[in-house]
């Protein structure tokens, strides 16, 4: 039987944050070892051209750094495809043609647009190729004809944007790629160390690969209940970041004893903080020490990437010999 193929990407624009590993690549890992999927994961290059443009030189780098983070955490090459968007030229080609049938209208309206333009204020992002990125995210989605798409909650606009795209296609032309779904996760959100989302682009973040006193020192600024200014006053661990940290990375008798010690003032902030601090750390160690593996195996990287775009490669022609077959050019 066909396992159903499943594809997802990350823009390389800088290290990845908790964030990344529990609201996505955390999913990425459990859909690869469940045998169910095909997962295609690539590495979205040309994406991050789309904000980055102006600054290039530190693309190659994070492609690698990245793709050590994935295999860090636990995505395995003979499990899973892992390829460069940039090496799949074919992306190109089908992008351009699916642009010749987007509705601007679809594109203007994408809310992620908009919050992208108000996050990174400092950067001119009026530009041809962020508007249209969502349509070049649908030529990386149907070009492997996949099944799902996971991704966070706040993604769901550009997989049904993807949707309505294949649609379009499929409705102009001849019903050739699968309407592909969301495939959810339910982690909740992570803010960043100053309580807002958190993000590369607002400097908040505590990354994979942080340890030792980096770590000690991120956790230690963490924003907690701003309600409780002093130690003896009660807390509300409903609204503190660093308790939903607990819930992933301590035992769960000891997230229930700070639930209880936080509300009557029997724990203060920073106690909670260097505990919090002390089990990332032990629970990150494995992943310290894979990449740290990596890193000094540089030409690992460089064989798994080779052959994941080769892989990419012979579907992306395979999909666009129908393509061009179909459209008649």
């Amino acid at each position: 039987m066909t396992r159903k193929r499943i594809l997802s990407g990350m823009r390389p624009t800088g290290k990845l944050h908790l964030g990344h590993l529990h609201g996505a690549l955390g999913n990425w890992v459990e859909l690869q070892e469940s045998g169910k999927y095909d997962c295609f994961y690539f590495v979205a290059d040309w994406h991050a051209i789309t904000s980055e443009y102006s600054s290039t030189e530190c693309i190659k780098d994070n492609t690698i750094s990245m793709v050590i983070d994935w295999l860090s955490v636990g995505l395995d090459p003979q499990k899973s495809t892992i390829f460069v968007q940039s090496a799949i030229k074919e992306h190109a080609e089908l992008f351009l043609l699916l642009s010749m049938i987007t509705p601007l209208a679809w594109l203007t309206r994408n809310p992620t647009y908009k919050e992208m333009q108000a996050e990174l204020t400092s950067k001119d992002l009026s530009t041809f190729g962020f508007l249209g990125y969502p349509v070049l995210q649908a030529a990386d989605i149907i070009m492997y004809k996949a099944y799902g798409v996971p991704v966070g909650v706040d993604q769901l606009p550009h997989v049904e944007l993807t949707r309505e795209i294949a649609r379009r296609f499929n409705f102009l032309y001849k019903e050739i790629f699968p309407i592909p779904e969301p495939l959810l996760t339910s982690v909740p959100k992570l803010l960043g160390v100053d309580g807002r989302k958190m993000s590369k682009s607002y400097d908040n973040s505590i990354c994979i690969s942080d340890r030792g006193k980096e770590l000690q020192q991120k956790v230690a600024s963490m924003f907690t209940d701003p309600q409780r200014m002093r130690k003896s006053d009660p807390g509300n661990p409903e609204i503190c970041n660093v308790f939903t940290l607990h819930g992933l990375y301590s035992p769960s008798e000891k997230v229930k004893q700070i639930d209880g010690d936080c509300r009557k003032a029997g724990i203060g902030c920073t106690d909670c903080k260097k505990m919090l601090a002390r089990n990332v750390a032990e629970a990150m160690v494995p992943v310290h020490e894979r990449m740290d593996y990596y890193a000094n195996h540089l030409a690992e990287i460089d064989v798994i990437i080779e052959e994941g775009n080769a892989k990419a490669t012979k579907i992306a022609r395979q999909t666009m010999d129908e393509v061009r077959a179909t459209v008649k050019i």
